[in-house]
């Protein structure tokens, strides 16, 4: 590297094919977009990022002439559906999705989506256009501070204001976005830098040593020798370890090590909501979710354990609401994630290791073997298995309304854990990841950490472009889908086969859940009883052939598999019971042992929560 030049030329690459020729920054960009594999583009067009949309209408047209699909640029209602979109592409695939949006109010529409994949871990680059260098900082038309905006909420920001080191930012920003803990990487790009002719190198990259130095030593960080001896010595302790799987585990393409190790040692596996689908939900030895609103048997089993194998989880407040209580029996705390700053940032542990997830476990299982390693279990996976069965996950069958668990059920009935599941955020989606079965990783879209309404639906439509054959369904809640409405409209535009499954009751339902439990009932602002919103009439209008109220618990199986069937896309508005709950539930800043059950899952506590006190969180 060298510290004069700012760019890498990689002198052991092949040449690209274009090296050589003059091109705009815009051509030079949208070619690293197709040299980066780039398949499929979310964005709104705007003055400051016109030059960038023909570069991409210009590439297309050379593609398409070649016989090639090219970048199709897909155009949603606003630029926050965009970076939905392109998370949702990117959680579904494992590869970066891309948003191309203007400057401005383009660029500042974009800040919860960047602030979302920042918080689950999500690769995605945003390219924002921004006004000409010399209008930067004027207040200039569409001009917002987007590296200031965005550098609080990104991995990472990029302005270029230097046209040469263009091409090289946008290679750049991809290897950030997606190496290491991936996230949302932005690069501002004026337009007079769009503008600017040069020549394209093919290969440059910026000097970030640093950065470079620290994804070296993590890619070095095998688990050597020693540390197994010693992960093996506490397992050996052990009579009732226990997984704890996290979102860190698909993000990291660590599911299969995972699972194998698991498997070959017979050890149960709970998952945050983040990891479902790391570990196939249908499997004996899965215990499903624990947390907050997770299985109880799960969190009976956190309690009981007495080693916790903790891997890609960061021990966050849904989970372990009380740390110092938090598998409170466990007498050692293995902690297996890429991220130094998650070790014993929460909760102490006694084992821990910093590097690749499936470099890690596959090296543990074939030590395992190497050690013919061995250890009885039966009586602990029997003990998991009566939990289970005492404490199964339940609702009121027998109610004359339509329960949301009883509408989940009948579509993992059909869908038999094949789907792609997105979900907005509210109690459709904790009854989505309690009552779905996901046999794989990156089936289970969800805005986690942000918790942000409105992501179900464009992240479906990302989720289908990333794989156009798989059935994707967003189970919405008609609070959550009022907040991107105007992507129902995106769906049918691009004839997606995307299903919309509305769970109407009426109003913010976990808000009035916990205004219920513990402000006396006072339904300050959530109830929606009184809206007009036809959600039915306002898919027709958006071109849904297939669009059907289902108000009658009695048609039930039939409605939904009509439809399930339905070969396009579908929305289904379900008018469920407005008193039906999300339990198990426990909460803030208590444990398992305080948690609320309901009428219809058997506790073996007391089931008495205090309220929370003015610091514990929502």
């Amino acid at each position: 590297m060298n510290a004069i030049d700012p760019l890498i030329h990689d002198a052991s690459a092949a040449r690209h094919a274009r090296a050589g020729e003059t091109l705009t920054g815009a051509g030079m960009l949208v070619q690293v977009l197709a040299d980066e594999g780039v398949d499929t583009i979310f964005g709104y067009s705007g003055g400051a990022i016109l030059p960038t949309y023909d570069a991409v209408f210009v590439h297309n047209r050379e593609e398409k002439a070649a016989g090639r699909p090219g970048m199709p640029l897909i155009v949603p209602a606003n630029e926050q559906g965009a970076g939905f979109m392109a998370a949702g592409y990117a959680r579904a695939s494992g590869r970066v999705g891309v948003a191309l949006v203007t400057s401005g109010p383009g660029a500042t529409n974009l800040v919860t989506p960047i602030r979302d994949c920042m918080a689950d871990s999500v690769p995605i680059v945003a390219i924002c256009g921004q006004v000409p260098v010399p209008a930067i900082g004027s207040d200039a038309f569409q001009e917002a501070p987007v590296s200031a905006t965005m550098s609080a909420v990104a991995k990472h920001v990029f302005l270029v204001t230097d046209p040469t080191r263009l091409e090289a930012t946008v290679r750049t920003a991809f290897e950030v976005a997606r190496t290491g803990r991936p996230g949302p990487v932005v690069i501002d790009v004026p337009k007079d830098v769009q503008n600017w002719r040069g020549v394209f190198d093919g290969g440059s990259r910026l000097a970030i040593p640093g950065y470079r130095q620290r994804l070296a030593r993590l890619h070095g960080a095998r688990l050597p020798d020693a540390a197994c001896a010693d992960f093996f010595r506490l397992l050996a302790q052990s009579r009732r370890p226990l997984l704890y799987a996290g979102g860190g585990v698909i993000n990291g393409n660590a599911a299969a090590a995972v699972r194998d190790f698991a498997l070959e040692l017979g050890i149960p596996v709970v998952t945050t909501l983040m990891g479902i689908g790391c570990f196939d939900t249908r499997h004996e030895l899965s215990l499903h979710m624990l947390g907050m609103h997770g299985a109880a048997y799960a969190n009976y089993a956190v309690d009981d354990c007495d080693f916790l194998i903790a891997v890609g989880a960061r021990f966050d407040d849904r989970v372990a609401g009380v740390p110092g209580r938090f598998a409170r029996h466990a007498r050692h705390i293995a902690h297996f994630d890429v991220d130094a700053s998650e070790i014993n940032k929460v909760k102490p542990v006694q084992f821990h290791h910093v590097g690749l997830l499936a470099d890690a476990f596959t090296r543990l299982r074939d030590r395992a073997r190497d050690y013919g390693f061995r250890a009885d279990w039966s009586d602990w996976r029997a003990h998991c298995a009566a939990l289970k069965a005492a404490h199964p996950m339940n609702y009121d069958r027998a109610s004359p309304l339509i329960q949301p668990h009883y509408v989940v059920e009948e579509i993992n009935r059909i869908a038999r854990g094949a789907a792609i599941i997105t979900t907005g955020v509210g109690q459709h989606q904790m009854w989505a990841a309690q009552y779905f079965d996901f046999s794989a990783p990156r089936q289970w879209l969800t805005s986690g950490s942000m918790g942000t309404m409105g992501f179900g639906l464009p992240a479906a439509i990302g989720a289908q472009f990333a794989h156009p054959d798989r059935l994707v369904i967003d189970v919405d809640g008609d609070a959550s889908i009022r907040m991107n409405l105007g992507e129902l409209e995106t769906v049918t535009t691009y004839g997606l086969p995307v299903k919309v499954v509305v769970l109407n009751n009426f109003g913010d339902g976990m808000v009035r859940q916990w205004q219920k439990l513990f402000f006396m009932g006072r339904m300050s602002g959530s109830d929606k009883s009184l809206h007009k919103k036809d959600f039915v009439r306002a898919a027709q209008a958006d071109g849904f052939e297939y669009a059907v109220r289902l108000d009658r618990k009695a048609d039930v199986p039939r409605v939904i598999g009509e439809f399930m069937a339905c070969p396009g896309p579908a929305f289904l508005e379900v008018v469920i019971d407005p008193d039906a709950g999300v339990y198990p539930m426990i909460p803030p800043g208590q444990t398992c042992e305080q948690m609320v059950t309901g009428d219809w899952i058997v506790s073996r506590g007391s089931g008495t929560p205090r309220p929370p006190d003015p610091s514990e969180m929502f």
